[in-house]
């Protein structure tokens, strides 16, 4: 079994597994299926709004079909989230992209 239908199998066993919601948006973004990684991205954001790795990865996603400015406000959102979370490593990082895509 490939790791996107075994991630789909966990998720259909358990919806809110924000681990695995993760991996399966990561799965398709590496394949390069940004649009379905997007989609997985934003029910793990939804639901989990703290999993502050998940707007990180997406802004990159989205930077990396120059949707710059789609990047830019998940990076602002996911800054938010890292200072709520006290995450000082993943706002810097996402800082960092923020200021390289003005």
């Amino acid at each position: 079994m490939d790791r996107i239908a075994l991630l789909t199998e966990i998720l259909t066993q358990n919806p809110n597994d924000a681990f695995a919601r993760y991996g399966l948006a990561m799965e398709y973004s590496n394949s390069g299926d940004t649009d379905r990684a997007l989609e997985e991205f934003g029910k793990l954001l939804t639901a989990h709004p703290d999993y502050t790795a998940g707007y990180f990865m997406a802004a990159q996603a989205l930077a990396k079909s120059a949707r710059i400015e789609e990047a830019k406000r998940m990076l602002t959102e996911g800054i938010v989230s890292a200072r709520r979370t006290g995450n000082t490593h993943a706002q810097s990082e996402m800082t960092a992209m923020l200021e390289e895509l003005k």
